[in-house]
């Protein structure tokens, strides 16, 4: 603490220095307005800068550009007879560079081309007309305790589930964190974090470079029939396209990593992005004394070739390599810190993904060919007592691969009328050597096996908008269908239909009404489905494991009262069934996911019954008193069904582990003269549930070496809760701009008033002087135990950051 404290004011003298004022210089856009229907550009459309006395006329092809901006955050207003004004998403106007974007405009309808329409960039979709946030470029680089992390910023959205904890664990209206998928222009994207969970979606550093995102499209419901296999979430993420003039750089040196990006032109008909961060936790973590040492790197690349207005090309790759070491010359380690390294495995872990998508416009219609290939490896050893000269208590090799097509074709009908249909084909191979130590029915077993699986999915979708009434109403309906090549449970196609219907109507130009229902499938893990024994027989194909199914019911009302402030209720209804039942400790597998390694290597059975309802209110204003703010709370239940000796469902309910009913996140910005823009972000989550330990199983010999962790005592699942988690954010930037560079200086504090978030005390063995376990001198076989705290976060984490363009 004295020496956060003596840090403090070195982070605000370092914020503070700069100029006063200065003659600052403007800078420039220019770009493209297009229809979006057959992307032909759009003559003579207005394009303003919003809330300025800027703007311009695009030319005979579509082109524009407006000078003497003022450098900072800005959005676009575009208006075209016979076309819907838009708010564009928001653009980093620099003066080290001249930024160019492309708009699309959709057309209106013949009946509605006399109608003013008032732009807002709260735009949404026929196919999702609620449960879909869009997040600009500033709110993430700039959201208080974020530190430029997308999924850290992604946990102020409603029905997003937030931790203490240093993970990134995707936990949307009380689903699991398995639930979850990730697009990447067009492209899925199997891992988003670095140190990823395999078998689930989170991690502890998001792997995407925020420099190149142009937007984020979150879908906490409403999935459009052309996104598959997700229960809970969908996140679909835009990138931005290389500068045509010349090659610009970024350097940045944030809280974890510093990294260097470029972008530019390669050909004068491609542009290129190329990115690569690399983390200094190791040297930082060594220095406070963590037990653990990681290290993470990742690339990031897209080139954009436009070879006309009808044809373009996009290939883009990501990918990461983490390293966790543990920190062994710890002189002395705390309870805590010998706790750690005791059950703690050393990791090594890579994935990537590449990716091409080419696209076609017609007059009417647009073709999308999309194929990719993604691949995880992952390494985890732990030796018994940390040394290698004795045996291991875990040696855990695993990979996963998928190569994957997919075609999209969408069709304008009618003004009134638009059709979206397409095939995908996929192919995956999962290998998984597996060496562990088990406590299981009171005695230690060695669970070994190697198994490799080579598999084949394939899937069909297809969706129709109709709006009516001068657009007052709107119908969208889609059907999908997915099937794998595993076992007879899982490859007829028509057993995993998955109809989905959204309607809305618009009771006032500011009041609209929205429904969605839907019927959606997500494959088990590869790492559930690849389970076997010591033979190779796949344990779970022959407990008939199949998709996972999910009924959705959603309602709201959206309230506008004016372009730039939106108001949304929405009660949700979820239920779920065949989810995978852990055999070993009888626990759906939809509790699990936010341990590290991997979730999903246990045998199981797909008798899991749940359900998750409550409702969200969101309060999104970009024009309260000159503060961008949002507030977002979540009322909900997440619960499961208890399940008998036979694991057969009773119909009595118990909380799942994220059935944490109140979540409430409350975030404000402001930008100052002369640069300065201040945030904060307060968080408070509900009560957490637990499961008690079960204190004879922790105490036997043989269970504690075999795990170093203490074991839950199921039969009192989730029947304690732990004390609510609150915490305060605090972001400061000072930009300053130069002719051909610019300099931002930022402060991220987290956890401003010091609040410390308890979890259940540990249980751990006793130890002698000599660092010895000490047995219970009145039962044989089992050790003499005591409790240590488990504080979770707590400390004060000041950070600063430095982002030079030029």
């Amino acid at each position: 603490m004295k020496a956060v404290s003596r840090f403090l004011p070195s982070v605000v003298f370092f914020l503070l220095i700069g100029f006063s004022s200065f003659s600052q210089p403007k800078g420039s856009l220019k770009g493209r307005v297009y229809d979006l229907k057959n992307n032909q550009g759009i003559p003579f459309a207005n394009v303003q800068v919003y809330s300025s006395a800027l703007g311009t006329a695009t030319d005979t092809k579509g082109y524009f550009e407006i000078d003497s901006i003022s450098p900072g955050y800005i959005r676009l207003e575009i208006s075209c007879v016979g076309y819907k004004t838009i708010l564009s998403e928001e653009y980093m106007v620099n003066t080290a560079f001249k930024r160019e974007v492309e708009i699309g405009l959709e057309e209106l309808p013949v009946s509605l081309e006399q109608v003013t329409v008032k732009a807002s960039p709260y735009r949404k979709t026929a196919e999702s007309p609620l449960s879909v946030q869009r997040i600009g470029i500033s709110e993430i680089e700039k959201n208080p305790g974020g530190n430029r992390d997308i999924s850290k910023v992604l946990q102020s959205m409603p029905g997003v589930l937030s931790s203490p904890a240093f993970r990134n664990d995707f936990i949307v209206r009380g689903g699991g964190p398995s639930e979850n998928r990730f697009y990447l222009d067009d492209v899925e994207l199997p891992t988003l974090n670095h140190f990823a969970t395999q078998g689930a979606s989170g991690g502890v550093v998001s792997i995407i470079n925020v420099d190149f995102v142009k937007e984020v499209n979150f879908y906490a419901g409403a999935f459009p029939a052309s996104r598959g296999n997700l229960l809970s979430s969908l996140l679909d993420f835009q990138q931005t396209t290389g500068n045509p003039d010349r090659v610009k750089v970024r350097a940045t040196l944030g809280a974890t990593d510093y990294g260097l990006s470029l972008d530019g032109p390669l050909t004068p008909t491609t542009t290129f992005l190329l990115s690569a961060r690399r983390s200094y936790l190791k040297m930082l973590f060594s220095f406070i004394g963590l037990p653990f040492l990681p290290v993470y790197n990742d690339f990031q690349f897209k080139t954009a070739t436009r070879f006309n207005q009808k044809n373009e090309l996009i290939l883009l790759g990501i990918g990461g390599y983490d390293i966790n070491r543990l920190n062994k010359k710890i002189n002395h380690p705390d309870d805590n810190q010998e706790y750690i390294l005791g059950w703690l495995p050393e990791s090594r872990q890579w994935s990537y993904t590449l990716g091409a998508v080419y696209k076609q416009y017609g007059n009417s219609w647009q073709n999308l060919w999309v194929i990719s290939r993604s691949e995880l490896k992952n390494k985890v050893e732990k030796y018994s007592f940390n040394d290698k000269k004795l045996p291991k208590l875990v040696d855990y090799n695993s990979g996963e691969a998928e190569n994957k097509f997919r075609f999209e074709h969408k069709r304008q009908i009618s003004s009134h009328f638009r059709l979206t249909a397409g095939v995908g084909i996929e192919y995956a191979t999962y290998r998984n050597s597996t060496f562990r130590v088990l406590y299981y029915q009171n005695q230690s077993q060695n669970i070994d096996y190697n198994r490799r699986l080579n598999l084949w999915k394939w899937s069909f979708f297809g969706q129709v908008v109709k709006t009516f009434g001068e657009e007052k109403f709107t119908l969208s309906f889609g059907l999908r269908g997915d099937a794998i090549h595993y076992a007879a449970s899982t490859q007829n196609i028509f057993r995993q239909i998955s109809p989905r219907l959204s309607l809305s109507y618009a009771l006032h130009p500011k009041w609209f009404l929205h429904f969605n229902t839907g019927r959606y499938y997500q494959l088990p893990s590869y790492t559930t489905m690849g389970y076997a024994d010591e033979q190779g027989e796949l344990i779970n194909k022959r407990h008939k494991l199949r998709y996972i199914g999910s009924n959705h019911y959603v309602a709201g009302i959206e309230f506008r009262p004016t372009p730039l402030t939106r108001i949304t209720v929405e009660g949700f209804y979820k239920t779920y069934d065949h989810y995978p039942v852990s055999l070993l400790d009888s626990v759906c597998l939809a509790n699990k996911g936010t341990d590290y390694v991997a979730v999903g290597d246990e045998p199981v059975k797909p008798v899991g019954e749940g359900r998750s309802y409550g409702i969200e209110c969101m309060l999104r204003t970009q024009e309260f008193y000159g503060i961008i703010a949002s507030a977002a709370y979540t009322f909900y239940y997440s619960e499961f069904k208890k399940l008998d000796h036979n694991l057969r469902p009773l119909s009595t309910y118990i909380p799942s582990n994220w059935d944490n009913r109140h979540i409430f996140t409350l975030t404000a910005s402001r930008k100052f003269k002369q640069n300065w823009d201040v945030g904060l972000k307060w968080r408070y989550v509900g009560k957490a549930p637990y499961t008690p330990w079960d204190i004879e199983m922790t105490s036997s010999i043989p269970a504690w070496d075999a795990k170093r962790q203490p074991y839950y005592d199921f039969s009192r699942f989730n029947s304690e809760r732990l004390p609510a988690f609150h915490q305060l954010d605090m972001r400061v930037d000072k930009s300053f701009f130069f002719r051909k560079w610019s300099l931002i200086l930022y402060a991220d504090i987290q956890n401003i008033y010091h609040y410390k978030s308890q979890g259940p005390p540990l249980l751990v063995p006793e130890k002698d002087k000599q660092g010895n376990y000490v047995k219970n001198p009145d039962r044989e076989g089992y050790y003499q135990m005591r409790y240590i705290k488990n504080e979770i976060g707590g400390t004060i984490l000041p950070s600063v950051g430095i982002i030079i363009d030029f």
